[in-house]
């Protein structure tokens, strides 16, 4: 179980990469700690190896389903909430899986945003965050950015930023010392039905530079052939 001040850590269990995926990147972008499974079978091993807060289990699977792995759970002990996927959506479908242990249903196609909102609220539900709404400000060195207000400082100056800049911005400084590619960066940012073109985000990431890094040390890096980094400026 997590522990006031730990990431929450999520278990994705679908037998489409691309699906569990997009998922993945939506929760690490909370600040998740994120685990995948591809089927029954991985999921009841990664429940007992990685002990999730909260977990996404797509019901239509081969070998061994949702319904069974949650049985099992529940027979096991296991409390951890779970939030079923499914094509089906009729009623009876919805009772089912609530029935056999289920916390929350969403039915395919879905809104990544509703998805992420209902776990956030089965976390809460669970007390697994304590008291525990995370931080609106992040730090990355002397950038500071509040997700609540909307404010973002270097140094203690202010930087007005307009909205795009904003959620950039704030991709990046939630994956500090890391490479995001321009293909994460569009999806994340603008949307993930948007059909972008690369040059949107070096444009925008030049736009950030002139606020960000001018007249200071740099913390907005291009790493050639893979995409960007943001890291403080006195790291190595």
């Amino acid at each position: 179980m997590t522990q006031q001040g730990e990431n929450i850590r999520a278990l994705v269990v679908d037998d489409e990469p691309a699906l569990s995926e997009l998922l993945s990147m939506a929760l690490r972008y909370e600040g998740w700690e994120v685990q995948t499974a591809s089927n029954g079978l991985e999921a009841l091993t990664a429940v007992r190896t990685f002990a999730p807060d909260v977990m996404v289990l797509d019901i239509m699977m081969p070998e061994l389903d949702g319904m069974s792995v949650i049985r099992r759970l529940r027979e096991e002990g296991a409390e951890v909430p779970v939030l079923f996927l499914s094509a089906k959506d009729a009623v009876d479908d919805r009772i089912a899986g609530l029935t056999a242990g289920g916390d929350d249903y969403v039915t395919k196609p879905f809104s990544l945003e509703e998805v992420v909102a209902r776990l956030r609220a089965l976390v809460r539900r669970s007390h697994l965050l304590l008291e525990a709404t995370p931080d609106p400000v992040i730090r990355v060195g002397d950038l500071v950015l509040n997700e609540d207000s909307y404010e973002v400082a270097r140094g203690g100056e202010p930087i007005e930023l307009t909205s795009t800049e904003f959620e950039l911005l704030r991709f990046l400084m939630r994956n500090p010392r890391r490479v995001v590619s321009k293909a994460q960066i569009l999806d994340r940012v603008w949307s993930y039905d948007f059909d972008g073109k690369p040059t949107v985000v070096e444009l925008y990431i030049s736009y950030l530079r002139k606020k960000i890094d001018t007249d200071r040390s740099p913390m907005i890096h291009t790493v050639r052939g893979a995409g960007y980094m943001l890291k403080a400026a006195d790291d190595a």
